[in-house]
This record gives C-alpha cells, sequence and structure tokens, in this order.
C-alpha cells in the first residue's frame, strides 16, 4: 500500500465535497471538491511536463488557495514540495535554486492551475513509501548559509495525525487560517488538521485586524504567533463576546510572554495553548488540550518523541516525525544526530518530573522575529560590507509585538535609518535590524569571542520591554 501522504489527507475529505474548504473573503468558498480537482490538473499538468517521483517542484508566491491546490498536487504526482518565503530576494532565491535544482518554478499560482485545467486528471497518486522525500523546507543555519529539511510523507503524516488528536480536530471545526503558507506551521501545522477533518477553514492572505475579528465570528480554532495576540490584544474590538465562539486558540513558532498569556485570558477568559516545533520536527510538544496550561511552558512530548535534556542543557529528540537528514549537506546531517540517534535542536531547557517541557534559550543565538527564523551571522555579512561599519554582531531583544526584534550593535559609524534600509536591500524585511546601536567596541570573552550575552543584557529594554 501507498504511504503518499496525499492519499492519507484526501481519505479524509467530506464524503459531500460540495462542503466548502476555503472560505474567503466577501463570502466566497471553494470546495473540497474544486480542491480535489485543482491537484488533480496539477498532478496531471506536473506529469506532463516530465515531473517524475523525486523531482522538485519550487513555489515563491503569495498565499492563496490555488497555492495548496498545486501543494497537494505535487504531493499526488510523488514530487517534493519546495516552498519558499515570499518575502525572498531574487539573490536568496537563486541561492535555493542552486541548491535543490527544482524541475519546477512556480511564482503565481491562480495562472499556473488555470493553465493545468487544461490537461488531463490524474486519477490516481504515485506511489510512495513512508521515507520518501514529501518536502523540502529550507532553515538557515549559524553560518547564514541555508540547509533543506527532508520531511518524508510518513513524518508528515505521523505528525498531522498526533496533532490532529491531541486538538481534538472534527469535522464541526472552522480553523481560521491566517499565517503563511511557506513556513511548517501555515502549511503542515493548520493545514493538515483541517484538511484531516474536511472542516473549513477561514482563509486570510494575511493577519489583518478586522479581517481576523470578522473572522472569529465563524470560527472554532484559530492558530497563530505571539504577534497575532498582541496585536488582538491592542484591539478594543477584541473582546470576550468575540472569542467566545473559539474552543482553542494555539500559539507557536515564537515565545509567547507571560504577559501576553496573562493578558489574554483575563480578556477572553480562555488560555492560550502554547507547543513547541521547528522545520526539522514540526510541532514536538504541546500543552494539554484537557488540562493544565502554564504560561511559559510548552507542554509535553507528542506521542512517539522521546525528548530528552543532555548534560549541557540541550534538548534533544528522536522519532517518526523528525527529518531525515539536510538536503545535500551529509556533514551537517551527521553532525546534528547523536550516535543513538537523537537530533541536536539547539535549544536549550529543562523538564519537569513529571514530564512537562520548558525552554530557556537557544545554543545558537538563534532569533525568532514574528514567528521567522532569524540567524545572525547571514545579517552580520551584510552589515560588515556597508560603508563605515568595522565589525557587527547581531542579537534578540524582547519586543512587545514580534516577540524578539533584531538589534545590530556596531563598531563604526553611520546612519541608523540609512543603514537598516540598506540591509533590506539584500535581506528578506523580517531578518533586517529594527535598531542599529553604534558602540566603540563590543565585549569580548578571553578568546575574543564576542559575548552576546552582555549585549543582550544591555539592550534588553531597547523596545521599552522586557
Amino acid at each position: 500500500m501507498s504511504a503518499n501522504l496525499y492519499d492519507l489527507l484526501a481519505s479524509r475529505f467530506p464524503a459531500d465535497r460540495s462542503r466548502p474548504c476555503f472560505l474567503l473573503s466577501g463570502g466566497a468558498a471553494i470546495s473540497y471538491g474544486e480542491l480535489e480537482a485543482g491537484a488533480a490538473h496539477v498532478a496531471g499538468r506536473l506529469a506532463a511536463e516530465g515531473v517524475a517521483p523525486g523531482d522538485r517542484v519550487m513555489l515563491q508566491a503569495e498565499k492563496s488557495p490555488e497555492s495548496i491546490m498545486i501543494y497537494l498536487g505535487v504531493l499526488k504526482a510523488g514530487a517534493v514540495y519546495v516552498p519558499l518565503n515570499s518575502a525572498y530576494t531574487p539573490a536568496e532565491v537563486a541561492d535555493f535554486r542552486a541548491d535543490a535544482e527544482p524541475r519546477v518554478i512556480i511564482d503565481d499560482p491562480p495562472l499556473w492551475v488555470a493553465e493545468a485545467r487544461a490537461h488531463s486528471l490524474m486519477t490516481g497518486s504515485a506511489p510512495r513509501a513512508s521515507g520518501d522525500l514529501a518536502s523540502l523546507i529550507y532553515t538557515s543555519g549559524t553560518t547564514g548559509r541555508s540547509k533543506g529539511a527532508m520531511l518524508s510523507h510518513g513524518a508528515l503524516a505521523d505528525n498531522a495525525l498526533a496533532l490532529h488528536a491531541a486538538w481534538g480536530f472534527t469535522p464541526a471545526d472552522v480553523l481560521l487560517h491566517a499565517l503563511p503558507i511557506f513556513h511548517v506551521h501555515g502549511l503542515f501545522v493548520a493545514l493538515h488538521c483541517a484538511l484531516l477533518s474536511g472542516a473549513p477553514m477561514v482563509w486570510l492572505a494575511k493577519f489583518d485586524d478586522a479581517q481576523v475579528l470578522a473572522g472569529l465570528d465563524r470560527a472554532t480554532v484559530m492558530m497563530g504567533v505571539p504577534t497575532f495576540y498582541t496585536r488582538l490584544l491592542a484591539n478594543p474590538g477584541f473582546t470576550r463576546r468575540r472569542a467566545e465562539r473559539l474552543r482553542l486558540f494555539v500559539c507557536g513558532s515564537a515565545p509567547l510572554l507571560p504577559s501576553t498569556f496573562a493578558e489574554f485570558e483575563a480578556r477572553t477568559g480562555q488560555r492560550i495553548l502554547e507547543r513547541y516545533g521547528m522545520s526539522e520536527a514540526v510541532i514536538i510538544t504541546t500543552n494539554p488540550l484537557a488540562g493544565e496550561r502554564i504560561a511559559g511552558s510548552v507542554g509535553y512530548p507528542l506521542p512517539g518523541v522521546d525528548l530528552r535534556v543532555d548534560e549541557a542543557g540541550e534538548i534533544q529528540i528522536r522519532g517518526p516525525s523528525v527529518f531525515s537528514a539536510y538536503w545535500r549537506a551529509p556533514e551537517k546531517s551527521a553532525e546534528s544526530f547523536t550516535p543513538d540517534g537523537y537530533f541536536r535542536t539547539g535549544d536549550v531547557g529543562r523538564i519537569d518530573p513529571d514530564g512537562r517541557v520548558w525552554i530557556s534559550g537557544r545554543a545558537k543565538d538563534l532569533i525568532i522575529s514574528g514567528g521567522y527564523n532569524v540567524y545572525p551571522k547571514e545579517v552580520e555579512l551584510v552589515l560588515d560590507e556597508l560603508p563605515g561599519v568595522v565589525e557587527s554582531a547581531v542579537i534578540g531583544c524582547p519586543h512587545p509585538d514580534f516577540g524578539e526584534g533584531v538589534v545590530a550593535v556596531v563598531i563604526g559609524q553611520g546612519d541608523e535609518a540609512a543603514m537598516i534600509t540598506e540591509t533590506r536591500r539584500s535581506l528578506a524585511a523580517y531578518k533586517a535590524p529594527k535598531r542599529v546601536v553604534f558602540v566603540g567596541e563590543l565585549p569580548r570573552n578571553a578568546m575574543g569571542k564576542v559575548m552576546k550575552n552582555r549585549l543582550r543584557e544591555t539592550y534588553a529594554g531597547i523596545f521599552g520591554g522586557g
């Protein structure tokens, strides 16, 4: 029997395919039948263009229902889906293209799907084994070089089924989906839970206060990043009555401040369910659906996930949803796993006696701003090339909206606003510094290494929070 992820998802579509899948702004809807047909036409076009199982199909575009038809069609055809952040610059995209060597690149999903409808439907999905590659998710490293996390059909299926059960999804649910779909949170976590339920989704292109508030009147579940919840709380229209229809608010991709957790509970009477995940394993732990949700804790490992903390405090994991390797990076893959097969997450934390997990930091200075990963070295390489910059050190500091904001501490001189503008010419906007501080020297240890912990302490209040 084939282990193609598409077959699992499609087997859970509602028997009545006229049931809506995407609830769009303005009252329009796209049914499960239309989604299924779109995916079948996409798969047919891919086959006609010579795409074989295992070939990569890359997509960089704004969020749309057609993007999901392409995702499912790629799975159905047995190819490998490679989503890219729509904010990436042409220079960044060129690096991904050179590494992934995609057979097809798509940048206009509505047009591509419209043209695909001229091709025959692909009636059956391509046979795939559980360990066959389904998706390549790029996640940058501390050196600034991007790595492709290889996620198999079996890994994604296992995680999707575990989350669907853990969060109690049913066909009666309606998911408010305002997340991007180039990231595992919006693509695999949110989408798969809805599809496995045959449930409708309030489909928003991005987070917009007015549209989210209106969507809450139709939804039963919302998934978001901390930024979503801080913005809702800042809106006087977000009231207890507005939230009362929802049975579950899920948050992840960045740490949720305890103050946000407390304010949300005071406003709505509900506690946000925080979870812990990453591109290399999708979701690892979750707070309970029925049980105590504690501010600052990411809950318990999902069934099948073996989680431990080594002597240095690093969290290590093993389980069926962990990625298989980094694409074409055997040395990096080897060093990322322990001899007994645990993935070294790079996160530091602890486990309570009852198994509850807490994350206290990141061993490799990763910054998570607005739910997106920012790797300091990549930003520093750009800054160090700018006129007037002798050396730079990039850190993350507490930000009331984005969780963490990118701060550049620079030896040299220049204009802060101009320097931020210049970095945005080479980097996606979320990677660019939100503040630049000019100093005469950087704190260093005896080996000459910059002590970023000192910098984080010094500038912890730069955004007015902590």
